[in-house]
């Protein structure tokens, strides 16, 4: 009796899960290009030349810095959109520049990143070209809500060649999704389930709610050990006050050392390291 009611209870959370996943299947971005491709130029260059003094010292303090042309054209595909906020991309920066430096203060034979919030893939594309520039065996397991072989519109410069899937997005860089896990799911339904033994390195980056980030921060806690880290987006007071609590609310566990790094009004990230 008990392994049927186990069945039934998995069988209705996969087709919960399934439905979920459906609704984003189709068009969730929208049904045409959203603007010109001078447009998106125009965005590209305005945002490219916005400095980040903060990052700059960051990027001193660990000794690690991505390749800023490099960046900069991977954002160009998968950063510039039409929104109403401000643009900016310097978490790729943060990213990259964090986890060089983890992977060179704790070597071993292989290292597990795993990311919330895929969105077009461009914050997994800098934590594997920072697994692939120190030579790190590893991969990236990424999860969203939006799929990865669906052909769809994605608010971006490549609208106008076409309906695209994500991989078809990313196929200018392709050696590192190569050494990406791409999964489709609401994080809540998946990330308990990624079922990997540590987490050495996690970006949260899905829903921007206080219950979302504590229910996958225990996620990736559970399967994390000392010196291992867990880095959040968008830690602004103001703008994303759930993240905010969130983040004080894990520090005061005391679990965790946590750095915050303001990149600007509108940029606040942080960093937890595990005791």
């Amino acid at each position: 009796m008990r392994d049927f009611v186990g069945a039934a209870r998995r069988l209705a959370f996969n087709s919960l899960s399934a439905a979920i996943d459906r609704r984003w299947n189709v068009a969730p971005l929208g049904s045409a290009p959203r603007a010109t491709k001078e447009e998106y130029l125009r965005l590209f260059e305005a945002t490219r030349r916005v400095s980040f003094p903060e990052i700059d010292r960051l990027e001193t303090e660990t000794g690690f810095a991505v390749d800023r042309d490099w960046l900069d054209e991977l954002a160009l595909h998968t950063q510039i959109t039409i929104k109403t906020n401000a643009l900016a991309y310097p978490h790729g920066r943060v990213l990259y520049s964090l986890l060089r430096r983890q992977l060179a203060d704790s070597p071993r034979p292989f290292t597990t990143v795993v990311e919330t919030g895929t969105a077009r893939g461009f914050s997994a594309i800098c934590m594997a070209k920072a697994l692939a520039d120190a030579g790190a065996c590893g991969h990236v397991v990424t999860l969203d809500v939006l799929p990865h072989h669906h052909r769809f519109y994605w608010n971006c410069i490549d609208d106008h060649d076409g309906r695209k899937s994500r991989a078809e997005l990313l196929r200018p860089w392709q050696p590192l999704a190569d050494r990406i896990i791409f999964l489709q799911g609401d994080s809540l339904f998946q990330l308990p389930r990624v079922g990997v033994n540590r987490i050495h390195f996690a970006f949260i980056d899905a829903q921007h709610t206080r219950k979302n980030v504590l229910a996958e921060h225990r996620c990736v806690s559970g399967v994390q050990r000392e010196g291992d880290m867990v880095v959040f987006d968008d830690v602004t007071p103001g703008s994303f006050d759930g993240v905010v609590e969130a983040v004080a609310e894990i520090e005061r566990q005391g679990r965790y050392e946590v750095r915050r790094l303001n990149a600007s009004r509108q940029r606040t990230y942080a960093w937890g390291i595990r005791r």
